[in-house]
C-alpha cells in the first residue's frame, strides 16, 4: 500500500489563517471572555499566595506572635476558595468551548464532505480523510480551549510577578530578569527544534492512520493474495518511522528540560546567596526573601509555558490549514444560483418544484474531456434515447463503458454541447432532481451497517414495511431473507460483510426497485455474482426494466440480447452501435467479443458438466 503524500504545512504563524476559524469560535465568544476574564483573576490570586507566605513569616514568625492570625487565616481561606470558584468556572467554560467547537469542525466538515464530487474521493484516501475530521479537529479545539487561555494566564502572570518582584526589591529583581533572555534563548531554539519532529509525527500519523484504514477494509484482499507480510512491513516502517521521529522529540525535551531547571536553580542560589546578605544587613525583610525565591522558583514555569504554547499555536497552523483545505474544496459539478433557489439543494430540497422525468435523453452534439484528460473521450456525439429505452454499452474492461452513464448521471458535465432530459437542458435542474430520479446499482454494492430492512429502506425512506417485503420480492431477495435468522431484522454487518456478493447486490436491487426511479443504471451488476443468482437477477430486471430508461453496462453479452440499443465502447470511443442482431450481421467488434466469449461460457459449461459426472 502506497502512502498517500499530503501536501506539506510547515508555513509561519499567519493571523489570516487563524481568522479562517473565526465562524467557528464567534457563537461561544461569551465563554471566550468568561475564561480570559477568570484567568486574570486566576494569575492575580496566584501571584498574590507568596504574599500571604511573607506576611505570615515578618508578622507572625519573626515577631514569634498570633496576634491577627483569625483575620490572616480568614483572608487566606477565602483566597484559596475563590482560587477554587475560578478554577471551576474556567475548567467548565473552556471544556464548552472544546467540545462545541469540536463538534461543529466535525459536523461543518462533514456535511460539506456530502457535497463533493466523486472525483474528490477518487483521489483521496478514507484515512486522510479521517484523520482531518478527527485528530486535526480535536487538536484545533484543544488549543483553542486550553492553548490560548493557558498563554493568557501565563503572559499575566509573569508581567505582575516581575512587575511585585520590581516594587519589592529593584535589585533583586533585575537578578532573575537578566536571566530571563537566557532562558528564552533556549527556550526558542529547543522549541523550534521540537515543532519541526512533531510536525513530522503527525505527518506520519496521517500515513499511518490511512494505511490501518486500508489494512482493515482490505483484509479479504490481503488474504486471498497472501500479501500480509508486505502489509506488516510497509506498517511497521511507517511506525518505526514514527517512533524515530518521536524520539528524537523525546531526547530534544530530555535535554532542554533540565537545562533550564539548571538556570531556575542556578536564578534560586543567586537570590538565596544575595537575598540572605541582604536579610543579615538588615536591608531586607525575611519574609520578602521567601516571596523572592518562591517566585525564582516558579517564574520560569510560566516562561516555559508560554513559549512551549506558541510552538503548539504555530504547529496548530498546519491543522487549521489541512481542515480549511478540506472546506475550501470545490465539488467539479455545481448547480446555479438560480437552480438551487427553484429546487433547492441537498440539505434543504423544494420537492414541490421538482418535475417528474419521464426519461428521454438526448445527446446533443456532445464533446467530452475529463478534467485531468489531454484529449476528447467523446467528440460530436449524437445520441436519442427515448423514454422506457434500454440501452447496454458493452466494452472490455478500462474501454470506458462508464463515461456514457457518468455524464447520464451528471457525475460529470459535457465539456461541449448538451445533455437534454425531457428536451430541457439538465444543468436548467439540480443535481439533486436528477439523482432521486435514478436507480444506480453498482458492480460492489454497498451496504450500510445496519439491518436488511433498514438498506432497503434506503431506496425510500417513508416506505412501509410490506412495500420493502414486495421489493424485495419482485427481485428474488426475499430468498436470502428468508436463509438469515432474524429475516428481514438481521444485521448485515460492516459494509454488508455478513452477506456474499450476490446477496448484497439482491438487497441493493431491492432497494433500488422501492425507490422506483424513472432512470435505471445497472454498472456491471452481475459480473461479480454466481450464475444461479444472474438468472434471478435477469429474470426480474427483464421485467421491472419495461417501462423504464435503463442504461446496462454489460459484463457478459448474453445478458443484453434483449437491449433496443447496444453501444459497443472501444478506447474511450464508441465504434459501433445497434441491436444485437444488427450487430452480429455486421461482424465487426462486437461480433469477435460475442464469439469470444460465447466460446470461453461453452467450455465452462462443459468443464462443469464433466466435473459433476
Amino acid at each position: 500500500m502506497a502512502a498517500y503524500e499530503e501536501q506539506e504545512y510547515n508555513k509561519p504563524f499567519s493571523i489570516r489563517t487563524w481568522a479562517k476559524m473565526l465562524p467557528f469560535f464567534k457563537p461561544y465568544k461569551r465563554y471566550f471572555f468568561l475564561t480570559l476574564g477568570l484567568n486574570i483573576l486566576l494569575a492575580g490570586v496566584d501571584v498574590i499566595v507568596p504574599l500571604f507566605q511573607s506576611y505570615a513569616i515578618d508578622n507572625f514568625i519573626t515577631l514569634n506572635t498570633l496576634e491577627g492570625l483569625e483575620k490572616f487565616t480568614a483572608a487566606y481561606v477565602g483566597i484559596i476558595v475563590a482560587q477554587t470558584v475560578f478554577v471551576y468556572l474556567s475548567v467548565y467554560a473552556a471544556t464548552t468551548i472544546e467540545m462545541n467547537i469540536g463538534k461543529d469542525l466535525k459536523w461543518a466538515q462533514f456535511e460539506h464532505l456530502q457535497t463533493l464530487s466523486f472525483s474528490y474521493y477518487n483521489t483521496t484516501p478514507v484515512g486522510y480523510i479521517h484523520a482531518r475530521v478527527m485528530s486535526d479537529t480535536l487538536r484545533i479545539a484543544g488549543m483553542t480551549a486550553w492553548g490560548l487561555v493557558d498563554m493568557f494566564w501565563a503572559l499575566v502572570y509573569v508581567v505582575s510577578v516581575f512587575a511585585i518582584m520590581l516594587v519589592l526589591n529593584a535589585k533583586l529583581a533585575l537578578i532573575i530578569i537578566l536571566i530571563v533572555p537566557c532562558i528564552a534563548l533556549l527556550t526558542v531554539y529547543f522549541q523550534n527544534k521540537i515543532l519541526k519532529w512533531n510536525r513530522k509525527v503527525r505527518r506520519i500519523n496521517s500515513q499511518i492512520t490511512s494505511a490501518y484504514n486500508e489494512g482493515i477494509t482490505g483484509v479479504r484482499t490481503s488474504k486471498s493474495m497472501v500479501i500480509e507480510k508486505d502489509n506488516e512491513e510497509h506498517f511497521f516502517e511507517r511506525t518505526r518511522d514514527m517512533h524515530k521521529a518521536a524520539s528524537r522529540s523525546a531526547k530534544l525535551n530530555a535535554i532542554y528540560i533540565p537545562t533550564i531547571l539548571f538556570f531556575s536553580s542556578v536564578a534560586s542560589a543567586i537570590v538565596l546567596a544575595r537575598g540572605g546578605y541582604m536579610v543579615q544587613s538588615e536591608i531586607m525583610k525575611l519574609g520578602t526573601l521567601s516571596v523572592f525565591i518562591s517566585y525564582a522558583v516558579i517564574i520560569f514555569e510560566p516562561i516555559q509555558q508560554l513559549a512551549r504554547l506558541l510552538a503548539d499555536l504555530i504547529s496548530c497552523q498546519a491543522n487549521i490549514e489541512r481542515i480549511t483545505d478540506l472546506l475550501e474544496q470545490k465539488p467539479n459539478i455545481t448547480d446555479r444560483d438560480d437552480v438551487i433557489l427553484k429546487y433547492g439543494d441537498s440539505f434543504d430540497p423544494k420537492r414541490e418544484n421538482w418535475e417528474k422525468i419521464h426519461g428521454d435523453i438526448v445527446f446533443d452534439d456532445v464533446s467530452f474531456m475529463y478534467p485531468d484528460g489531454k484529449e476528447y473521450v467523446l467528440e460530436h456525439f449524437n445520441l436519442h434515447v427515448p423514454a422506457g429505452t434500454n440501452v447496454a454499452i458493452v466494452g472490455e474492461t478500462g474501454a470506458g463503458k462508464s463515461t456514457l452513464v457518468n455524464l447520464v448521471g451528471r457525475f460529470f458535465e459535457p465539456t461541449k454541447g448538451r445533455i437534454l432530459i425531457d428536451g430541457i437542458d439538465y444543468r436548467e435542474r439540480s443535481q439533486l432532481w436528477l439523482h432521486s430520479q435514478m436507480g444506480y446499482v453498482l458492480q460492489n454494492p454497498h451496504l450500510f451497517s445496519g439491518t436488511v430492512r433498514e438498506n432497503i429502506r434506503y431506496g425510500r425512506l417513508d416506505a412501509t414495511d410490506e412495500e420493502i417485503e414486495s421489493a424485495a420480492k419482485s427481485v428474488s431477495a426475499d430468498l436470502v431473507v428468508n436463509k438469515l435468522d432474524k429475516g428481514y431484522d438481521s444485521d448485515v454487518g460492516e459494509s454488508g460483510g455478513r452477506l456474499s456478493t450476490g446477496e448484497k447486490q439482491l438487497i441493493s436491487f431491492a432497494r433500488a426497485i422501492l425507490a422506483n426511479p424513472s432512470i435505471f443504471v445497472l454498472d456491471e451488476a452481475t459480473a461479480s455474482i454466481d450464475t444461479q443468482t444472474e438468472q434471478l437477477i435477469q429474470k426480474a430486471t427483464n421485467h421491472l426494466l419495461k417501462g423504464h430508461t435503463s442504461f446496462v453496462i454489460a459484463h457478459r453479452l448474453s445478458t443484453i440480447r434483449q437491449a433496443d440499443l447496444i453501444l459497443v465502447v472501444k478506447d474511450g470511443k464508441i465504434i459501433e452501435r445497434g441491436t444485437h442482431e444488427e450487430l452480429l450481421e455486421q461482424k465487426g467488434y462486437y461480433y469477435d467479443l460475442y464469439s469470444k466469449q460465447f466460446e470461453e461460457e461453452s467450455a465452462m459449461q462443459i468443464f462443469e458438466e464433466e466435473s459433476v459426472k
